[in-house]
């Protein structure tokens, strides 16, 4: 052996042994989280699984998701109406009873952290899948704070039943690790996600040799998880279906952070361009503003909905302001994708991947109708690639469906009412002196993205939705959205007689 050779095979075996220790610590890392809750009994997040209340009728389901989208998800369950609510068998166009009448939950939205599609993009999975497993945590547990400073927490809230991951990119990323650290606790507890939900649906809008395309619109991390293609082309197998349907896929940078006021993505105040921003503009390497179509995206540049240096004609720097602005610009990047690839067949069927979209359903309706209709130079530029009505998948619908098939099979049916909910989001834990908060009290973009998993810390508290905790303007669309979602949010924080202490001013 030559001492070139000896040299690259020292090399190589160098790297091998860096990369073995770099999985072996990554691996360890994941499941340091899993193995604090199962067995460090002086840790905050301390799970005692072996005498978790299971299979019990009368515990509450778990919902959770990044911000307050996942309301979306609620909102189909609490309207949901299949089945008859004497017997549970399924009766065309309901009873009249919504079939989760007697049922309350408890809802978690991880609004200090959140988004959560961010994270694949910033290579921060595994920090991303921590989070998620300590959302399941304070689901089966039983601890909160009533206020962001408060030093003691309360230890009254009840454990769940059935868990409903409200979110896409959990589901995606994190579905199968709440499994396994399910399977580890030994414990049969139900695990719904709304991407097979959503992926049933949209094959629910062909027929068996139908050709068309379906088109997903999600989070970036919800994209880059592959998760809707591979749902699709599963249940399609398992359907055997013959037709030609392709799938494309649309990273939706920026909607969710808008619709939950995300200040890197949307600043209502603000009249010229800012530093902070994250979204589409023209240098983007994942959504950037093309100027050679800047026309199709149709923006509305009213009240500064687009700040830009420069003039509307010739602007020099853009940035998105406005959640409808978001919407149009992903729509028509959507279209380009589909425009030009060959031998694309026509737009059958959207799925809104991300809870958030739906709140603004009625957006991407005008807009697509507008798109299909759009004209340069006397001809059509998307019309041949769109069916006329296409078909927006809300998974919501689909999961209240499974939901309720698990717990009729189950036998968990409980005979309460919903006026029981509960409803909490996280805020940073300002009393942990690690974490880096801006001037508006909330995390630092790269601090948010910057951590590294395995430092089990309270980087956030959960406490209840109120004035205080959720901002006025996400309120009041929650209110015109969700009613029946705000009407069950109202009675917890009217009701909870631990809040007494709050100013008038922050209850709903």
């Amino acid at each position: 052996m030559t001492t070139k050779t000896k040299t690259r095979l020292g090399t190589i075996l160098v790297l091998y042994f860096c990369l073995f220790i770099n999985c072996h610590k990554k691996q360890a890392c994941d499941t340091k989280i899993v193995k604090t809750i199962l067995t460090d009994k002086d840790n905050f997040f301390y799970l005692d699984t072996n005498h978790y209340p299971e299979n019990r009728k009368n515990l509450p389901i778990g919902i959770f998701d990044s911000g307050t989208g996942g309301l979306t998800v609620l909102e189909q369950i609490l309207s949901f109406d299949e089945y008859n609510n004497n017997n549970h068998e399924h009766a065309k166009g309901g009873d009249g009873i919504n079939d989760f009448k007697t049922e309350y939950f408890i809802y978690l939205g991880d609004q200090a952290n959140m988004p959560y599609g961010n994270y694949a993009r910033e290579n921060k999975v595994s920090l991303l899948q921590e989070h998620i497993i300590k959302d399941v945590q304070f689901l089966m547990g039983n601890k909160y704070y009533l206020d962001a400073r408060d030093k003691n927490h309360q230890t009254d809230k009840n454990p769940v039943k059935a868990i409903v991951i409200a979110c896409n990119t959990a589901t995606a990323f994190g579905k199968d690790k709440i499994e396994k650290f399910l399977q580890q606790a030994n414990l049969n507890l139900k695990v719904i996600g709304v991407i097979d939900a959503g992926a049933r649906a949209a094959l629910d809008v062909f027929k068996p040799t139908t050709n068309g395309s379906i088109a997903v619109l999600a989070t970036a991390g919800t994209v880059s998880s592959q998760g809707y293609i591979k749902a699709i082309q599963s249940e399609r197998k398992s359907r055997k279906y013959s037709g030609n349907i392709n799938i494309f896929q649309q990273a939706g940078i920026g909607i969710a952070g808008a619709i939950d006021g995300s200040k890197e993505y949307i600043s209502p105040g603000s009249a010229k361009p800012r530093t902070v921003y994250q979204g589409p503009d023209f240098n983007h390497t994942d959504a950037k503003i093309k100027v050679s179509i800047l026309k199709r995206y149709g923006f509305d540049w009213n009240d500064n909905k687009i700040l830009y240096t420069g003039t509307t004609n010739n602007p020099t720097n853009i940035q998105i302001n406005s959640v409808d602005n978001y919407i149009y610009y992903h729509l028509v990047s959507l279209m380009e994708k589909i425009v030009h690839t060959q031998q694309a067949p026509p737009l059958k069927a959207i799925i809104l991947g991300c809870t958030h979209y739906p709140y603004y359903i009625d957006v991407f309706k005008a807009k697509l109708e507008q798109l299909y209709n759009y004209k340069e130079n006397g001809h059509y530029v998307y019309r041949k690639f769109m069916e006329p009505d296409i078909e927006l998948i809300d998974p919501a619908q689909n999961t209240a469906l499974e939901l309720y098939e698990y717990l009729t099979k189950a036998d968990l049916f409980d005979s309460l009412c919903n006026e029981k909910s509960e409803f909490y989001t996280s805020v940073p834990n300002l009393l942990n002196k690690n974490t880096d908060i801006d001037s508006m009290g909330i995390f630092t973009y790269n601090y948010k993205y910057g951590r590294d998993v395995g430092h089990i810390q309270e980087y956030v508290k959960r406490v209840p939705f109120s004035r205080k905790s959720i901002p006025s303007e996400t309120a009041n669309r929650l209110e015109g959205n969700v009613p029946l979602s705000f009407h069950l949010i109202k009675e917890f924080n009217q009701s909870n007689s631990k809040m007494e202490n709050f100013e008038q001013n922050y209850k709903f």
